[in-house]
This record gives C-alpha cells, sequence and structure tokens, in this order.
C-alpha cells in the first residue's frame, strides 16, 4: 500500500525502537507529500505518483518534548503548535486550550480543500516514557495528552492521512480508543523492512561500507559481516520478518570504523532496567520468553509484565513463531543489547562493583582466552566475593546470572541453558576457538556437577569442534556465596 492510496481509513501507527529510523521515515513522508518530486528521481516511490499534487503537512515532533512537570509539558506543546501557526498564517487564535489550537492549525492548514491536510506525529509517546517510572507524573501527563490529540478524530473530514510512531502503546492517551480506526502496521508482514536495515540491504547497497571496516579492522571482509551480524542483527517485527539490523549501531561502526555499544551509549534504559529488577528479572530469564500474540497489544499502563515493554523497546525481539498456538518465543536480539542490559543490572545492582574490580575482570577474560581454566575461576572467586549479595538471588540460578553478566560483559561468549537431546547445560562458554561446558551446583559437590556432564551427554554436540574442550564442575558456596570448589576434566571421547 503506498501512502496516497485511497483507504477508508487515514490513521496508521507504527511501532519500532528508538534510533530505528522512524524520524527519517517521517522525513520521507513529509517530502513526499509536500510534493518534493525531484528527491525521489531513480526511486521506486518516485512511480507511486503521476500528478505530485502537494499536500500541508503538520508535522508534530514529541521527541523533544522531555519536561517532567505537568506546567513544563503544556508550555513546551504550547511551543510546538506556535511555531506551526506562525508557519501556516493561523492568525488571531480562536481556542486557548491545546486542542483547540490543534484543531484551529489543521482548518487553517486544509484552507477549504476538504482531505487534503497531512499529520505526521514522530515519537508520538516521548512525553510519557520520559516519566515512565513516576506513576503520578504519569497519571497527570495522561490527562494532559488526549487534550492534544482528540483534534485527530473530531477532523478526520480535513484529513488526508495522518500517521504516528512511537515506541509503545499507551491507551490512557485516547489515541487507541478515540481513533478505533487506527491501522496498526508493527507487526504487519508488508512493512517489517520499513525501518532498520535489513540484511539483504547490508549485503547489496552497504557492501563498500562493509568492506572499509574490513580494512579498518584488519579482517577479511567476511569476518567484518560476522562480527557486524553477532552485534546489530536479530530483529524480527513480525513471524515472517527478515533479519533487521539496528540502523543506528551500524551506521555509527561505518562511521567509527569499530564494532561497539553505540545504540546503548545514546541513553541507559534507566526506567527499563528499574523495571526488570523490580519484578524480580535477571538477564539470563530474558531468553526464550514466550508470549501469547495478545499479548503483544497490551497497554504499557496496565501490562502486569515488562515482556511487551522490552519487545517494543527493542531488547527483546521474536525468535520463533508457532502458527498452531500462535505462542511466539522471544529473546535478546544481538550482543549489543546483551552486554548492555548486562552492565545496567549491574550497575544498578552492584552499586560500582564492576569499576571497583576492573583488574580482576581483565585477569579473568585473559585467563579464559588462554585456556587456563583454574586461573579463571581463582579470578572469579575472588571477583564473586566483593558482588553485593543481593545483585541475582542466592540459589544455583543466582549464581548463573552473575557468571553470565561477567562474562557478557567481558565480550566472552556465553550461552546459558544450552539445550541438548538430553537435557540442558547450565552454561557453555566459547574463547579463541576453545569450548568450555559448565555445570554448576549449589551446595553440592563439583563431581556431581561433572558426573552429571557425563551422564547426559553434554559433551556430545561439541565433540566435532576444533579447539579444546573442557568440561567443567563448579560448586557454588552458599556461605561465601562465590565459588567453592571445582573439577575440570578433557571433553574429548574418552577422557
Amino acid at each position: 500500500m503506498s501512502p496516497t492510496e485511497t483507504t477508508e481509513e487515514p490513521y496508521f501507527f507504527l511501532s519500532r525502537p528508538r534510533r530505528f529510523g522512524k524520524t527519517l521515515l517521517i522525513s520521507t513522508m513529509q517530502d513526499f507529500f509536500e510534493g518534493k518530486r525531484e528527491l525521489f528521481d531513480g526511486l521506486a516511490a518516485g512511480e507511486l505518483e503521476t500528478e505530485w499534487a502537494s499536500s500541508p503537512v503538520i508535522r508534530l515532533d514529541m521527541s523533544m518534548v522531555k519536561p517532567v512537570t505537568v506546567a513544563g509539558l503544556r508550555e513546551r506543546l504550547g511551543d510546538i503548535l506556535s511555531a506551526l501557526e506562525e508557519r501556516f498564517a493561523v492568525g488571531e487564535r480562536r481556542a486557548t486550550t491545546l486542542g483547540g489550537r490543534l484543531s484551529a492549525l489543521i482548518e487553517c492548514a486544509a484552507a477549504g480543500c476538504e482531505g487534503s491536510v497531512v499529520v505526521l506525529v514522530d515519537e508520538y509517546d516521548a512525553p510519557l516514557l520520559n516519566v515512565i517510572d513516576d506513576p503520578e507524573t504519569l497519571d497527570a501527563f495522561g490527562d494532559v495528552m488526549p487534550e492534544f490529540y482528540v483534534p485527530l478524530k473530531a477532523c478526520d473530514e480535513r484529513l488526508r492521512f495522518v500517521f504516528l510512531t512511537g515506541i509503545t502503546k499507551f491507551s490512557q492517551l485516547s489515541i487507541f480508543s478515540e481513533l478505533n480506526n487506527l491501522v496498526n502496521i508493527s507487526m504487519n508482514p508488508a512493512y517489517a523492512g520499513i525501518c532498520g536495515i535489513t540484511e539483504d540491504e547490508l549485503n547489496n547497497q552497504l557492501a563498500d561500507d562493509v568492506a572499509g571496516l574490513a580494512a579498518t579492522l584488519g579482517v577479511t571482509a567476511s569476518d567484518a559481516y560476522a562480527l557486524l551480524k553477532e552485534h546489530y542483527d536479530g530483529y524480527h517485527f513480525c513471524a515472517q520478518s527478515p533479519d533487521i539490523y539496528n540502523p543506528f549501531s551500524l551506521l555509527s561502526a561505518f562511521f567509527n570504523g569499530s564494532v561497539g555499544s553505540f545504540w546503548f551509549e545514546t541513553g541507559t534504559p534507566s526506567s527499563l532496567i528499574r523495571l526488570l529488577a523490580a519484578k524480580g528479572w535477571q538477564i539470563v530469564d530474558l531468553e526464550e520468553r514466550e508470549a501469547l500474540d495478545t499479548g503483544f497489544d497490551v497497554p504499557t499502563e496496565s501490562m502486569d509484565t515488562p515482556l511487551s515493554m522490552l519487545y517494543q523497546a527493542g531488547y527483546l525481539t521474536i525468535k520463533s513463531y508457532d502458527p498452531e498456538s500462535t505462542v511466539y518465543t522471544l529473546g535478546i536480539p544481538n550482543r549489543e543489547v546483551s552486554r548492555g542490559l548486562s552492565e545496567g543490572l549491574v550497575r544498578l545492582g552492584g552499586q560500582g562493583a564492576l569499576d571497583e574490580h576492573s583488574t580482576f575482570l581483565i585477569g579473568l577474560a585473559r585467563s579464559l582466552r588462554s585456556g587456563d581454566l583454574d586461573g579463571a575461576l581463582a579470578r572469579l572467586r575472588a571477583y564473586l566475593a566483593g558482588i553485593p549479595y543481593h545483585l541475582g538471588s542466592r540459589d544455583e540460578r543466582g549464581f548463573q546470572t552473575k557468571f553470565y553478566l561477567i562474562l557478557d560483559l567481558l565480550g566472552i561468549q556465553i550461552e546459558t541453558e544450552f539445550k541438548t537431546a538430553t537435557g540442558r547445560v547450565d552454561a557453555v562458554v566459547r574463547a579463541r576457538g576453545n569450548v568450555y561446558v559448565f555445570e554448576f551446583k549449589y551446595v553440592r559437590p563439583a563431581t556431581e556437577a561433572l558426573a552429571q556432564i557425563d551422564r547426559k551427554g553434554y559433551m556430545v554436540p561439541f565433540s566435532a569442534e576444533e579447539g579444546r574442550l573442557l568440561k567443567i564442575g563448579v560448586r557454588f558456596d552458599p556461605e561465601t556465596q562465590t565459588v567453592g570448589d571445582w573439577v575440570i576434566r578433557e571433553g574429548r571421547t574418552g577422557n
């Protein structure tokens, strides 16, 4: 469907994570509706129109609305309307309320031509997300914003097209109830790649950029593709979605000539980190989370788990879908997100423990990468002894969480609850071609953990891999809340 096709209802909504190209999409739409044909020469969009009739476009950029008081919110919304009133020469205002002013603005922009006005709202939910962890202020903002948006329904005869972007769904804004004909295209397969960069686009349109990054890093193009995929790929916005890369991080990697955590560096998701902590969720709980298809449409203020919000914000993505049961399996999309969440959780619960123990962390990484497992576990024992007890539960699961967080932050590849044909391995660590299979026990001896690896044949899936293969049984001491003892054995058949 092109944006100019006549539809019974002209209202559309798209949810995507922050810095995923929503603003660029809005800008493109604005240029299209304003009839700037020359910008679309040679593009598919340029073939959609023959007359290129210009429409008045009212663009509301809510991403810049960041006050934390109701008075500040009203003032900032008023500033946005004032700039538009000047642009469209509204003249003497016929209303003083926010909604009344927007209505007058739409009427003036229409200038006697019914159904001609285009309204584009960028990050419609930004004012509320800014105060989402303050329930009292959130409720107060929820009383103001419906007043601002209500003309989008009242003036529909004057509107040609309305497009809203955002991250999540707030039912209290009345947009989703008043505009009961709003078409939500967020999980529509036809629009899965409308924001972000697909794998096909990376391989074709951006091949020269990948080659440049490879040259800077001193690796092959194939290695560069693998690095980019590991760090920035993995987003799926519907069951049939192509692989989609985080556009901000991908382009930042090309610009900086390095592979870093660019998305998280632009703003720590502190409200989500606090939400996870409040719900008692740990990062290892975010893999293979199941959700019904109805769970994606739950209003933010009424959700009873962080699952929907984490998905909409880009910290979880669709890994698979079972159409028979309509169950989605969600998980963390890539290494950048995993490391960002790990750091956020540790810094929230660990009260700076990472900074204080950086020497241990560096030594741990060196030991793991060199294959010195005894040295690595000795350092881990010392490090865990310094982490506050409340970072993770006081049980085997809590120890597994700490283990995951530490290695994830160091960039060591780790998979927890690794599925085999006979059970689940507590952790599989890969470092410089070596594979380390860990089984943890809380209180019970490390030899029992090692025996479980053998009894359930946990080493079999890795027997064909090159490099060193080790199996490690580890006991976690409930008294000291750190590593007690361990047993390390070669993992090849016959050892």
